[in-house]
């Protein structure tokens, strides 16, 4: 029999290093537009965009096994759906002679909305990615690129066309996330110092969502799609209604992302939302590790950050400048690098960058010694 003097006197239990080790990250996140200069922060900015998205395209990809190449699609809807929900119609619309549509609604609504749109985007797809699956569906996404191509470069009085269009500034609760200065704790916070708590905040929530429904029932359900979709079936889980559901699910986050890189960029461009940028999540999820939350923003701060330092310290890197000089552009070296690390982590880290610890690290010393 126990004794419940000392059952009562006993020492609650210990947190887990990596609570403490998440809660210290969360406090650095917090600090850093106190410390950073306004480069720093836009990477990442770009980088918290790049996570939601990939989150998205994990969630399609990584848990439920269906190939999506026409992520930059939805990312476009996203973007240029703030645009016109946000901007102003009429003569205060008119840019490179063209009057752009807007319909001027609050921000905040316009987000909403944007994200909403990106899903019923997917919703018209989704059909279709209900029924196909492995490259079949693949090569279908990627039809979506072309026709998204098509359609922000010609209709130009939603997109601006070529040259793309101006991205209102968000406003909540009548607190602008502009460049006017706000000074706090002697530090003057601009847009990008502002938008840092704006995409830590969207990220968050992205993130803890995606969670819930991966550990969740339906999480296990896309599992058992991804892994053996007859035995799914028959076990009772609606196959094609999961692939639509998760389909749509992604294409919002995707979205979401969109409205974001809009708020940093401060201006859309068509060229953007292209090929490269759908291979280029898809290379994070790979890198970073399918299926999970933590490998899709490990590998998205990889891929969005990658660029961003090569072109920062160009002059010190060897091999790494103009192309006039005999080198290769910032470019062109990361999509080097993203490849080198793809292949690194499909031959040496099937589960990507995320399972890269120390007792892995030790296990495997152990095993090749």
């Amino acid at each position: 029999m126990s004794d419940p003097t000392h059952a009562a006197t006993k020492a609650p239990p210990h947190r887990s290093p990596r609570a403490y080790a998440w809660l210290a990250g969360s406090l650095l996140l917090l600090a850093l537009p106190f410390y950073l200069d306004r480069f720093w922060l836009q990477a990442g900015l770009f980088a918290m965009a790049a996570a939601i998205g990939a989150i998205g395209l994990n969630l399609l990809t990584g848990a439920t096994g269906q190939l999506s190449m026409g992520h930059s699609f939805f990312l476009a809807v996203g973007a240029y759906g703030y645009c016109v929900f946000a901007g102003e119609g009429g003569e205060s619309g008119a840019e490179n002679g063209r009057q752009l549509t807007g319909l001027g609604l609050p921000t905040w609504l316009a987000v909403v909305l944007a994200v909403l749109l990106a899903g019923a985007a997917g919703g018209l797809f989704s059909p279709i990615a209900g029924r196909l699956r492995g490259a079949y569906l693949g090569i279908a996404t990627l039809a979506l690129i072309f026709i998204g191509q098509h359609v922000l470069f010609n209709a130009g009085d939603l997109t601006g066309g070529f040259n793309g269009r101006d991205v209102p500034v968000l406003s909540l609760f009548g607190f602008d996330f502009d460049d006017t200065e706000v000074v706090i704790a002697a530090v003057p916070f601009g847009s990008a110092e502002k938008l840092w708590y704006a995409g830590l905040f969207a990220l968050l929530v992205g993130g803890l969502f995606a969670r819930g429904v991966l550990r969740g029932r339906p999480g296990r359900a896309m599992n058992a799609i991804r892994d053996h979709r007859i035995a799914a079936g028959v076990m009772g889980v609606p196959v094609a209604r999961y692939r639509a559901a998760v389909f749509v699910l992604s294409s919002m986050y995707a979205g979401l992302a969109g409205v974001l890189i809009a708020l940093i960029f401060q201006r859309t461009v068509p060229d953007y939302f292209g090929m490269i940028l759908a291979l280029e999540y898809l290379a994070m999820i790979v890198i970073g590790g399918l299926g999970t939350v933590a490998g899709a923003v490990v590998g998205a701060a990889f891929v969005a950050l990658l660029p961003q330092l090569l072109t920062h310290y160009s002059d010190t890197l060897p091999l790494v400048a103009d192309p006039g000089s005999g080198g290769v552009t910032p470019g062109e070296a990361s999509r080097y690098l993203y490849g080198a690390a793809i292949v690194a982590v499909v031959l040496f880290l099937p589960g990507g960058l995320t399972r890269l610890s120390v007792p892995t690290v030790r296990r495997f010393s152990r095993e090749k010694s």
